[in-house]
């Protein structure tokens, strides 16, 4: 990762769950809820960590082996996000870093954003309650547009609410999906390895332009110390 590669920059887009907010314990909570409701014995909350990026998808494969085809899946997934509305906000957190980071970005005068497959439903709630997105120009979320991630347009969106072309912007995410939508959109894409990637991920076949251990590695990329 080459310092100071990127300082023509001129707004950075982010991913939300796995990359700027730590949403995992919350995600298993409801899970646990569930299992809960039927009887069933808690599992290690690390157990769900890996799969949080892919929400009530993930969470319910891992409570309940259960997937989208399954009978019964749909009455269960929405059980799900009762549940996880209710305490979306218990323990989810900003990822250590993010509140610097995201200072140090507007006081180079870049613009920033948050587009996000969360639905409207529970990630506008999110962002009024936590202070660290006070400083978002765009908050697009998996049905503010037709398409969610990997599809181009949340982040074409997003480009387009803060009046910046999308050349001049770099996305940051934890998944394939998020560089995917990124590259689509002609972006430059950024992989946070410290999201919920799982054991399994080849972050190197994503083709993100750069990677990143941490939030506050990000800086490196615009040359801010």
């Amino acid at each position: 990762m080459a310092e100071g590669m990127w300082r023509d920059v001129r707004a950075v887009l982010f991913d939300l769950d796995g990359t700027l907010l730590d949403s995992a314990p919350d995600l298993g909570a409801a899970a646990q809820h569930l299992r809960a409701s039927q009887g069933l014995a808690p599992l290690p909350l690390i157990r769900y960590r890996a799969h949080a990026g892919s929400g009530a998808r993930g969470m319910l494969r891992v409570a309940f082996g259960i997937t989208p085809e399954a009978e019964g899946y749909e009455a269960l997934r929405q059980a799900f996000f009762d549940a996880y509305e209710v305490r979306m906000l218990d323990a989810t957190r900003p990822f250590g870093g993010v509140d610097e980071l995201l200072a140090r970005l507007a006081e180079s005068g870049r613009g920033m954003g948050v587009v996000t497959n969360k639905s409207e439903r529970f990630a506008l709630p999110i962002a009024r309650a936590l202070p660290v997105f006070e400083r978002m120009q765009a908050f697009v979320c998996g049905d503010t547009t037709p398409h969610a991630k990997p599809h181009p347009a949340p982040l074409l969106e997003a480009a387009r609410r803060m009046g910046v072309e999308a050349r001049d912007c770099v996305y940051v995410g934890d998944d394939e999906r998020d560089i995917q939508a990124g590259r689509a959109a002609g972006m430059r894409t950024v992989a946070a390895r410290y999201g919920y990637l799982g054991s399994e991920a080849n972050v190197a076949s994503w083709n993100a332009d750069a990677a990143i251990d941490s939030p506050l590695q990000l800086l490196k990329l615009f040359n801010l110390p």
